[in-house]
């Protein structure tokens, strides 16, 4: 019962890490979609190691339990998925202007210049963290990998084998997971061809959708202020925009309904006194 204790006062700081440098990823995700910009960040996840994953770790690699902490430097991963090979280089680079602020580079190892002989490609970085706990700061060891959405669904499924085979894959899988690694690489690299189109339609759905969620948020405030008629009237016009898809439209009935919103008439009064 103790030796669980343990355990979990160890990990306690490793989850809050995981949890702040999650949040940190998607805040800079959300800032660029909020400014209708292209993101390099697609979406983030984060675990910390099971206790068995670590003890077997451990194990394998001959580590002294007591230097656990020193030595593994993945009890804390966090994942970035991007879209574009070329995002994943513009992820390093945030990640490097945050270096010494708040967290610190150990060093990087890049698996897609250098991809291991598996066909493995991600872009890993070991940082320190500082989590304020209960018992004051303590720095952490943790994993940043950065990976497309392809790269991440091979090395998915290579994982799931090498737990099955324990190291001892049998050839004719290692040949054919080597095949797809080389497919996915050709999928990421037509990505990248055309990578300029798919970017210019994701921002042109972003902006839209922004648009939208500002007249909404506006007509509700309407409604609620008591002009139920003026509310009714722009959202029939919303949705006959929507159906017909008109960006400019959309840019004209917000300017309509913020010149209409009780806060904006007030704001107007206010500079003309």
């Amino acid at each position: 019962m103790n030796k669980i204790r343990q355990w979990k006062k160890l990990l306690l700081p490793y989850e809050q890490a995981v949890g702040e440098l999650k949040v940190k990823f998607k805040a800079i995700r959300k800032e660029y979609r909020d400014m209708s910009e292209y993101s390099p960040i697609e979406f983030v996840t984060g675990r910390v190691k099971k206790i068995s994953s670590i003890i077997e770790k451990s194990q394998r690699n001959n580590m002294d339990e007591s230097l656990i902490e020193e030595e593994m430097e993945d009890i804390a991963g966090i994942r970035i998925m991007c879209q574009f090979q070329d995002d994943i280089y513009s992820v390093v680079q945030i990640i490097r202007n945050r270096d010494g602020k708040d967290l610190k580079i150990v060093y990087e190892k890049d698996y897609i210049r250098n991809e291991k002989t598996s066909g493995y490609k991600s872009y890993h970085i070991i940082i320190k963290y500082p989590v304020q706990t209960a018992y004051g700061e303590k720095e952490i060891l943790a994993e940043i990998q950065i990976r497309t959405l392809a790269m991440n669904f091979w090395a998915t499924i290579e994982h799931s084998l090498n737990y099955k085979y324990k190291q001892n894959m049998p050839e004719n899988i290692r040949e054919r997971l080597k095949a797809s690694a080389e497919a996915a690489a050709k999928l990421d690299l037509e990505m990248c061809e055309i990578r300029n189109e798919i970017i210019k339609a994701q921002l042109m759905f972003e902006e839209k959708s922004n648009v939208i969620r500002d007249i909404v948020d506006s007509i509700r405030v309407l409604h609620s202020s008591g002009d139920q008629e003026a509310a009714l009237n722009f959202q029939e016009e919303l949705d006959d925009i929507c159906n017909s898809g008109n960006q400019e439209a959309l840019d004209n009935l917000l300017l309509r309904i913020k010149e209409v919103l009780p806060q904006y008439q007030l704001f107007s009064k206010m500079k003309l006194d």
